[in-house]
């Protein structure tokens, strides 16, 4: 087709043409397992550091740059140093690289995912308070609704790469959205903070005012309480006596009697029930800090079989334990006055 069209164009057209037609012919011999490498390498500004990540020795990546540049004809990185920086035309060739390769390895997991047969494992990752104090007392009931389907989880505060690291799915707290990934809010009611202490101090404090609570050992971060305190008409100044940076540990410290605390209602919501921490004040706040909850994944997984089971049983789960938290009020009838004879 090519040739019979170039057949019928002036001289240079067709030396055009036939540059064209070998510059795409190049391009379709370039060597796919050196964009991964580019990739990290752009990322991380640095050869050594791109080596680990990909988990290759420094000088195959160094000697994978170095064929792309030559095949391509023109340099992708100034070197500074030990740092390598991006040029112009590397900027260029990153941007269409990049969604390339992410489409790429939605298709390798999905195509996995696909392939793991009847007893399949989801790899998920997750804050380690959100684990510790709501998934794991529920895992039961995961494992009588789907007892052939296995959650593998990690319990990180680390942001994690999910392609990179091969995880299907993370339930993330935060506001979103995450590049390359699909997000769900997991649940739509506001999900409020409230002081909460052990039942010796529930004791001590129950029905006292909150400016009683002032004077108690208090956990967890300073601003929060000063919102709290705020919220019940105080302006306090308050010194925290342990700061965490996980919501469970705080709780676990408020369950040891160490203090007081003010927390999800949702990852506390156990303990509430089984007596382990007791709320000392009907006052509950939203603290703008406190995200909501997203079942975050790549796009090519939304219509998983195994991730949309975790996504009706984690709704399910979560409004069930709404629900028990705030059961809705009885309706009382009125007694009528039986009618005079």
């Amino acid at each position: 087709m090519l040739v019979s069209i170039g057949a019928q164009l002036p001289g240079w057209n067709r030396i055009v043409l036939h540059c064209l037609v070998s510059y795409a012919y190049q391009m379709a011999r370039l060597h796919l397992q050196a964009l991964p490498a580019f990739r990290a390498v752009a990322k991380a500004q640095n050869l050594r550091a791109a080596a680990e990540t990909l988990h290759l020795t420094h000088s195959a990546v160094s000697q994978q740059i170095r064929g792309l540049e030559e095949q391509l004809g023109f340099n992708l990185f100034d070197r500074r140093g030990r740092r390598v920086v991006l040029n112009a035309a590397g900027e260029a060739l990153l941007r269409s690289v990049e969604p390339a390769l992410a489409q790429l390895d939605d298709g390798v997991q999905a195509a996995a995912a696909a392939a793991s047969g009847a007893e399949q494992r989801l790899r998920v990752t997750m804050l380690p308070s959100f684990a510790q104090r709501w998934l794991l007392p529920r895992m039961g009931s995961w494992r009588e609704r789907h007892p052939h389907l296995a959650l593998e989880i990690e319990a990180t505060p680390q942001l994690i790469d999910l392609q990179r690291e091969g995880f299907h799915v993370a339930i993330r707290q935060g506001k979103g959205p995450w590049a390359g990934l699909s997000s769900e809010r997991l649940f739509d009611m506001p999900m409020p903070l409230v002081a909460v202490g052990s039942p010796a101090a529930a004791r001590r404090l129950m029905g006292a005012p909150p400016e009683v609570l002032a004077r108690e050992p208090l956990l967890g971060d300073s601003d929060v309480w000063e919102r709290w305190f705020e919220a019940a008409g105080l302006q306090i100044r308050v010194t925290p006596v342990a700061v965490f940076n996980d919501a469970g540990l705080m709780l676990q410290a408020a369950e040891q009697n160490l203090g007081l605390a003010v927390g999800r209602e949702l990852l506390a919501a156990d303990a509430l029930r089984d007596g382990r921490l007791v709320k000392l004040s009907p006052l509950s706040i939203i603290h703008e800090g406190a995200h909501p909850y997203y079942l975050v994944y790549p796009p090519a997984l939304r219509d998983w079989p195994p991730l949309d089971a975790l996504r009706q049983w984690l709704r399910d789960e979560l409004e069930s334990s709404m629900r028990a938290l705030h059961p809705p009020a009885k309706k009382t009838r009125a007694r009528t006055k039986p009618a005079g004879r």
